[in-house]
């Protein structure tokens, strides 16, 4: 089995400042979070999005734009300039981490021009059934990109680069997806609403040569001017997942190195995700998002919650070497459409759950990590403000323990509803190991076998003053208050 001895930071959220400050930011953390255990940082989009400088960056409009060029109403992106880019990735990779590049390959929305072409309406919520004739629209399918002037690639997007949008300008007020005439939605995409090619804007043909042909040399041109070390791709449920590692090996064998990625797909089903490894070929890993929906309900039921199946129909169970573990990421956080909120009294339970075991890839939310104090409105319309607390403190030492003590073999000890907790044995390099206990009802405590006999362990989360003494044979009772978690290292 794979085991990441590291740790991803996710470096934003939703509603992180704008202003051009992110990039330049994380050039000024960069020692601090390597020195925090941190291996590796997932940016954001880099490029220009539809609304120029608040943009979160997933409404794509030029992949080319990395902050450069003067377009829908900024040279900056909401993160800075190209420079500042640049820099904030060479600076991250000085201090030790490795960086992984945001890539939306689904969608371009702010087209520069309308077109008028024939297509066939389809229901937005059965995209097997057409709603309608084959007939004339007209559509923001025209993309000229005139800051950038042909600088980097020449090709100008039309209609006929793209299989489907949900606009139409002749009848405002039917609500459709329409398919271009003579395209197909792809069939090797998630299943929902019949087949899900189509979210948002106007929707790449990935079948085109065009297309393919240009988001080659895209991936050539970005890994040339960014050197980054790997890529987090967006939205791979709605893109033949087939072309996803096409251009991974493409910009691999580019680069001579063997790069990272991992993509999102938003499913609890198992079996979409396996179809999606499959057609794969194993090279790219997924988030495990029925391991945070997993942490949302522990959160939620409280001392209801049976912590023995927290790891039940997760991938870090089924294929531990393919998953990005998360506690909660920007399409989760409150107030987001795919909101799937942990409470804060579980999060540490839960970054404790990802970062001390063997399994998974961990992957830590900059909003959990830092906090976060925003202002949105909800799905009834309403305006909420929000504060997210920062769990810094902890997750801190969490790193620390990992990266010192947190090696060697595993034991489980998932007897009780209410407290579960494990060891990690430790190596020759990293002696001692950890206990781990976490429970949701009332104070608790399990004997648990640590391999380090007559050795003394102390709670670092210092929920528990009281040492821990193993006997001859390693064996030790490590407790945890009701509601927490206690993380038991060797004293030194």
């Amino acid at each position: 089995m794979t085991e990441f001895n590291g740790a991803i930071l996710q470096c934003f959220h939703w509603y992180t400042d704008g202003g051009g400050r992110l990039w330049k930011q994380i050039s000024k953390d960069a020692s601090r979070l390597a020195g925090a255990g941190f291996t590796a940082l997932w940016l954001p989009p880099a490029y220009k999005g539809v609304a120029g400088g608040m943009d979160v960056g997933y409404g794509v409009y030029d992949l080319f734009d990395l902050g450069e060029f003067d377009q829908k109403g900024s040279v900056a992106t909401k993160y800075g300039t190209r420079d500042e880019y640049i820099a904030a990735i060479k600076t991250a990779q000085r201090a030790g981490m490795q960086v992984y590049a945001d890539v939306v390959f689904n969608h371009k929305l702010g087209g520069d021009k309308q077109e008028e072409f024939r297509a066939t309406p389809y229901d937005y919520d059965n995209r097997k059934e057409p709603i309608g004739e084959l007939q004339t629209i007209k559509s923001w399918t025209h993309f000229t990109f005139p800051g950038r002037k042909g600088k980097y690639s020449e090709l100008l997007w039309h209609w006929w680069h793209f299989n489907a949008a949900d606009h139409n300008a002749f009848d405002e007020k039917t609500k459709a997806v329409y398919l271009f005439e003579g395209k197909s939605f792809n069939e090797s995409v998630d299943q929902e609403k019949g087949n899900f090619d189509y979210l948002m804007g106007c929707n790449l043909d990935i079948g085109s040569p065009d297309v393919r042909k240009e988001l080659m040399h895209w991936g050539e041109w970005f890994w040339e001017t960014t050197g980054v070390d790997g890529f987090r791709f967006d939205a791979v449920k709605h893109v033949s997942s087939g072309f996803f590692a096409e251009w991974l090996n493409h910009v691999r064998e580019y680069s001579g190195r063997d790069l990272f990625a991992v993509g999102e797909y938003w499913s609890g089903e198992s079996q979409s995700l396996n179809e999606f490894i499959k057609n794969t070929e194993g090279n790219i890993m997924l988030f495990d998002l029925a391991l945070q929906h997993n942490f949302a309900e522990a959160g939620n039921q409280g001392r209801d919650y049976d912590l023995r199946s927290i790891f039940d129909n997760t991938l870090v169970k089924e294929n531990p070497g393919l998953a990005v573990t998360i506690v909660s990421n920007h399409d989760t956080q409150p107030l987001q459409a795919l909101e799937s909120v942990v409470q804060p009294w579980f999060k540490p339970l839960a970054y404790a759950l990802i970062l001390l075991r063997r399994e998974g890839y961990p992957c830590v939310f900059a909003a959990d990590y830092y906090g976060a104090s925003y202002t949105d409105k909800g799905r009834d319309g309403g305006e909420y403000n929000i504060e997210m607390a920062s769990h810094r403190w902890l997750i801190d030492k969490f790193l620390n323990v990992r990266s010192r003590f947190a090696y060697g073999e595993q034991n489980d000890y998932f007897q009780d509803q209410g407290c579960i907790g494990w060891t990690r044995t430790g190596n020759s390099e990293h002696p001692g190991g950890i206990a781990v206990v976490l429970g949701n009802n009332d104070s608790c405590s399990i004997d648990m076998e640590t391999s380090s006999p007559d050795t003394v362990y102390a709670d670092i989360t210092e929920h528990i003053k009281d040492k821990v003494r193993t006997d001859n044979k390693g064996w030790g009772e490590f407790s945890c208050k009701g509601g927490t978690v206690s993380v038991w290292v060797p004293e030194s």
